[in-house]
């Protein structure tokens, strides 16, 4: 009778099953379970599960980026910390949302392109803070602020 060839997979199947439920050492030498499952078949179990799911998600397409669940709310833009939303625009369909750092609000520039704004809308304009300039003329004003506020940290700087 002829031999067989090849590896056999028993072995190799329980150098896997080992692998999976070995516990790891953390840095102190003490012995730690990293799944925080300390039951070998339930590792295995949550091992599989976590298998199927992915595989199903594959499967079923998964959620591609323009899509939304149904029941779920498309999430809305949220504002940076110490930002504050700006519409510019001259017209007020023609208008394009900015964000813009809350320490330009100081800035002298910054300030006349607030005073046209209430000299156009008044001073007590309700809703959102509309500032009447080509959005190009803001992108400028914009630049020279920052140009303005790099220049003057790097002077603030002496070396000894």
């Amino acid at each position: 009778m002829k031999r067989l060839r090849g590896f056999k997979i028993g072995h190799r199947f329980v150098k896997i099953f080992k692998w999976i439920i070995r516990s790891r050492r953390n840095q102190t030498g003490k012995r730690q379970c990293l799944t925080g499952i300390l039951n070998p078949v339930t590792k295995i179990y949550s091992l599989a599960r976590r298998c199927l799911r992915r595989g199903a998600n594959r499967l079923c397409g998964g959620m591609k980026p323009g899509q939304t669940r149904l029941g779920n709310e498309p999430k809305t833009p949220t504002v940076p910390r110490g930002h504050l939303v700006v519409h510019v625009g001259e017209s007020g369909e023609d208008t394009r949302r900015v964000v813009v750092p809350v320490i330009y609000f100081n800035h002298p520039l910054f300030g006349e392109l607030l005073e046209q704004a209430e000299r156009v809308y008044g001073f007590e304009q309700p809703g959102r803070i509309m500032i009447p300039c080509r959005v190009s003329d803001f992108e400028k004003v914009q630049m020279r602020i920052a140009a303005w506020d790099h220049c003057r940290r790097k002077s603030t700087f002496k070396i000894l």
